[in-house]
């Protein structure tokens, strides 16, 4: 429980649904974009509706709730902190992720442009890049050792992240600690890119 936090139910590709239950439950200082869908298939096979769901959600809910929230921060004339949660594999091709890689690499050039946008307004952008993470939906994916095996020896330190490891990264880049980041990407994703 959090106490001052208050839950909203909202299909994020229902644009006007969005804007009224975002809208009315202001006023914002912070914004964590969180939601992600990952519909994985071979790029020969990639469907409509895959594409079009994943752009709904992995970008264009970000871009319309982002908006809402930046208007309403530069309407209270307070400074704000935005923060997106994209992935590594917006850096690093994976097998079976031509929709995912490429939204999440959209999602990074996205927070460029808010960062540009929205920094004369003190309202910072950034985002982190995990690898795998052991949430309940990346344990059910990745816990074969026979399919993890192969992500995890190209990770330097040898194994996947934990939620606390993104929440961690999260909260540094919301607190004034990084009063002079924006427009960053920040991998927890253990050395994978460098191996």
């Amino acid at each position: 429980q959090c106490p001052g936090i208050e839950t909203l139910c909202v299909d994020l590709a229902d644009w006007e649904a969005v804007e009224a239950a975002v809208g009315a439950a202001g006023p914002f200082e912070l914004l964590v974009n969180n939601a992600a869908v990952a519909e994985l298939q071979p790029f020969l096979e990639v469907t409509r509706s895959a594409l079009q769901r994943s752009l709904d959600v992995n970008f264009g809910a970000v871009l319309h709730v982002s908006q809402i929230v930046a208007r309403q921060m530069i309407a209270q004339g307070v400074p704000g902190a935005i923060v997106n949660v994209s992935s590594q594999a917006s850096k690093r091709a994976l097998r079976d992720h031509a929709v995912y890689c490429s939204t999440k690499s959209a999602l990074d050039m996205l927070s460029k442009v808010m960062a540009m946008e929205l920094g004369p307004h003190k309202i910072r952008v950034n985002t982190v890049n995990p690898t795998v993470v052991m949430t309940d939906m990346g344990r059910i994916n990745w816990s074969d050792p026979q399919k993890s095996a192969a992500m995890i020896n190209r990770i330097p330190l040898g194994k996947f992240a934990e939620v606390d490891d993104v929440v961690n990264s999260i909260l540094f880049l919301l607190s004034d600690k990084s009063a002079m980041t924006t427009g960053s990407s920040l991998m927890i994703d253990g050395g994978f890119l460098v191996s």
